[in-house]
């Protein structure tokens, strides 16, 4: 049971870190559509971090709850990639008005939806039903994600001399933290020992593939990767998640037994 806890988890705090990260440009969007586009990118990632929590409190049973597990786990408690924690303003210009930037947002949500449209293909066929059922319905929902966030990379990359500068430094600045995408995790060897899970760095040719095939109609440069990775998928976090969970946990804390 473990073992499909841990992946199970793992897989969840993902979804609902970035979909917490997403929701933060609900009524800050560029345009009207894109604040829409966004929020529902959030509500799918959200919607499948409550159905991964269900089936996790099934398996633990007592009085796990879906909210406990996303509420009331402390900050090394979370698996989630680093890389789905950063704040949206990354390497922002001098004379920037906001503290949101679009291109570090659609940069991160490409690099994620290109791992998660491969990792729930394949995870369709998971030992476990229930994460083949939820590997069903999220693939349909992260195919979208990707094809929005590779059509904004492409109209930024291949767009104005600003727009190209600016999404380039945005990669720059995020594409190292995929390393961890690959990586090994003891939480993923014990899933796949189990047949639950997929061993992801079987992944990384296609996941190359959709990455560069993008960057290059995008006319952006793929950064050249060394030092740290990182290791939040293993409960060693930056700063950010800390502040990130404090908002996103203050009025269950404040009201833990709360009934809505």
């Amino acid at each position: 049971m473990k073992p499909a806890i841990d992946y199970l988890l793992h897989l969840a705090d993902n979804a609902l870190v970035l979909g917490q990260r997403n929701a933060e440009w609900c009524g800050h969007g560029p345009i009207l559509e894109e604040d829409i586009a966004l929020s529902n990118v959030s509500l799918d990632l959200i919607g499948q971090a409550r159905l991964l929590y269900q089936l996790v409190a099934s398996l633990k049973g007592g009085n796990c709850t879906e909210d406990r597990l996303a509420y009331f786990r402390d900050t090394h408690e979370f698996r989630n990639y680093t890389l789905l924690e950063l704040p949206h303003h990354g390497p922002l210009s001098g004379y920037a008005q906001s503290s949101l930037d679009y291109g570090t947002t659609i940069v991160r949500n490409f690099l994620y939806s290109a791992l998660m449209a491969l990792l729930w293909e394949a995870l369709e066929k998971s030992t476990n039903a229930d994460l083949a059922a939820i590997a069903a319905k999220s693939l349909k929902e992260v195919r979208y994600h990707l094809r929005h966030s590779r059509d904004w990379l492409v109209r930024l990359g291949d767009g104005t001399d600003e727009s190209h500068a600016r999404v380039q430094a945005s990669l720059d600045h995020l594409f190292p933290y995929t390393q961890e995408f690959w990586a090994h995790s003891p939480a993923e060897a014990a899933a796949i020992a189990a047949g639950i899970g997929v061993d992801v760095t079987t992944l990384k040719a296609d996941w190359d593939s959709i990455v560069d095939a993008a960057l290059e109609e995008a006319t952006l440069k793929r950064p050249a990767l060394s030092g740290y990775v990182t290791e939040g998928k293993q409960g060693i976090h930056s700063e950010h998640l800390g502040f990130l969970l404090a908002e996103m946990q203050s009025l269950a804390r404040a009201h833990p037994n709360g009934v809505w």
